[in-house]
């Protein structure tokens, strides 16, 4: 080493601790979007009984992902272009904002309006912490990074239900929004002091019109299909002009993104192969996990017999999976560079795991659930972070938000789709066979079926209970066997990836904010493709070679 490589080698000790303080604050900010996902699945039937509102059930959910779904390309935009810091800082603020009126809802309106402010936060905390990521660590090093993220999703999808669960049952549903005050604290103090923000030079051109008619698509396609075949006929005039506008609105969108000169999403984007296949991939992936996920919670405490708790404990065996192979998957990136084979097997495994849930009878064993369940959470932690390092990996650092915002706005799209027509599908469904088949007696003590809580069912006579445990049954465990084509096409489409050489450095010109002006974080392996080492060295600091 010489010797200004040497006195440079001091200095990047000093500050690689930084990196791990910026990770946790990146790791929290991800963890109040993640588990305000899943955190209400088991409160949900509390909830909607307390508020009379099971017809606006789905609502609570898609609402929430609806509209972090609009602001994902937005957030990525304008951090490639004002830098992310202060847009993390506003991301956690509006989403604390949104958690004290749902802590403080009176109905199921205010709920709703709750969840869709918190939505307009999360959508940034997810895009702004990945992109902060790739900022500061190469594409060849960012696999255990990205692994462990795919982690907290693992940990929220359990832990969220398990802590909504313990705090219906304790202090009330309430308390799961105000849960979200301490973490998100903690999560803003950590992106104030921890980041460093990037100067803006110049005035940024803003797409306004681009984020208009994205937003307007968006919730056109999300009303069409929450809507469609059951609040309204599939002939209905109201849907017929909702699809035709959702239609307007993006050939609309696609126009003004070619002619603006800081496009949301760059149509350009969709010149790369990889970025079209992991996209589309990515999208069929989460219509399935969404769909197959979303409503379990709720079909474990009314089929089951399991409390709110229980519910969420029993979501215990994904969670595991999912953790498991997620920092597996990531590690193993780190260690070989070779990625594609592993959203192929999980898109694989899906199919299984799927195909094994619609199999589920109102008189199987519990066990036999967990266990399919944590098959589903195997193939996804080997599937969803993989692909945005595809994604990432194929632009330069200069265009890395924006692109993965874009994929992760059309997985979220997936989500949407996947929540909103699984669970309009099965309130239908339910509510069809409830009417079929509950007495008159007992239909009016439950309102119809859109007053029944756990606890209520329960109380029920055991005959009664036969009929709810069985309507449940059998309106949503059929629809996990309609997501096995979108997880074959998804395999399919990972078969056709091309697996390009994964960065060993970061650009230089890019100074990543994370780490402050000046700091890069260095990855390089021996001739022998050996394993790679990683260190933090000043921007222009001569190397050892």
């Amino acid at each position: 080493m010489t010797n200004s490589a040497a006195a440079a080698a001091p200095a990047s000790h000093g500050k690689k601790p930084s990196l791990v303080l910026v990770f946790t604050a990146l790791v929290l900010a991800m963890l109040l979007s993640a588990l305000n996902q899943t955190i209400l699945g088991t409160a949900l039937p509390t909830i909607v009984g307390e508020l009379n509102g099971a017809n606006l059930m789905l609502w609570v959910i898609t609402a929430f992902i609806l509209a972090s779904t609009v602001m994902m390309p937005i957030y990525g935009k304008l951090g490639d272009l004002i830098g992310r810091k202060y847009l993390l800082v506003a991301a956690i603020v509006i989403f604390l904002a949104g958690s004290v009126v749902g802590a403080l809802a009176p109905d199921m309106t205010w709920l709703i309006i709750a969840r869709v402010i918190q939505g307009l936060g999360a959508g940034g905390l997810m895009i702004l912490s990945q992109a902060i990521i790739a900022d500061v660590v190469p594409a060849r090093e960012r696999g255990k990074y990205m692994g462990w993220m795919g982690g907290v999703f693992a940990f929220s999808s359990v832990v969220g239900p398990l802590i909504g669960g313990w705090l219906t049952e304790g202090p009330g549903w309430r308390w799961a929004f105000w849960f979200n005050i301490p973490v998100g604290v903690l999560a803003l103090l950590g992106a104030l002091f921890f980041l460093k923000p990037r100067a803006v030079t110049s005035r940024p051109k803003i797409d306004l019109w681009g984020m208009v008619f994205i937003a307007l698509a968006t919730t056109g396609l999300v009303l069409v299909s929450s809507w469609g075949g059951s609040t309204y006929a599939w002939s209905d005039p109201v849907i017929l002009g909702l699809a035709g506008g959702t239609i307007l609105a993006g050939v609309v969108f696609v126009m003004v993104e070619r002619r603006t000169a800081e496009p949301i999403i760059p149509m350009e984007l969709f010149r790369d192969r990889n970025f079209n296949l992991a996209t589309a991939s990515g999208l069929l992936t989460s219509v399935a996990m969404f769909g197959a996920i979303g409503y379990l919670p709720t079909y474990l405490q009314m089929a089951t017999g399991a409390s709110a708790t229980e519910a969420g404990l029993l979501m215990i065996p994904m969670m595991g999976a999912l953790l498991f192979s997620s920092v597996l998957s990531g590690s193993l990136v780190s260690k070989t560079g070779r990625y594609k084979w592993m959203p192929i097997a999980g898109s694989a495994i899906m199919i299984l795991a799927l195909v094994l849930m619609g199999s589920i009878a109102a008189e199987s064993p519990v066990w036999q659930l967990c266990v399919y369940i944590a098959v589903l959470g195997l193939g996804l932690g080997l599937n969803m972070q993989i692909l945005v390092l595809v994604v990432q990996n194929s632009f330069p650092m200069s265009q890395v938000g924006t692109a993965t915002a874009a994929n992760n706005y059309f997985r979220q799209i997936g989500a949407t789709l996947g929540s909103a027509v699984v669970g309009s599908l099965f309130a239908h469904r339910l509510s069809d066979l409830l009417a079929e088949r509950l007495p008159a007696s007992a239909a009016s003590a439950t309102g119809g079926g859109n007053s029944l809580t756990p606890k209520l069912v329960h109380e029920l006579p055991e005959a009664i209970q036969d009929i709810i445990i069985r309507s449940y049954n059998e309106a949503l465990i059929p629809l996990f066997l309609f997501m096995v084509p979108m997880a074959v096409v998804a395999t399919i489409l990972c078969l056709f990836i091309k697996e390009k050489p994964l960065a060993t450095r970061l650009e230089p010109e890019v100074l990543p904010e994370a780490l402050g002006e000046g700091n890069v974080l260095i990855s390089t392996e021996d001739e022998g493709n050996g394993p790679s080492t990683t260190e933090l060295r000043q921007v222009g600091a001569p190397t050892s070679r």
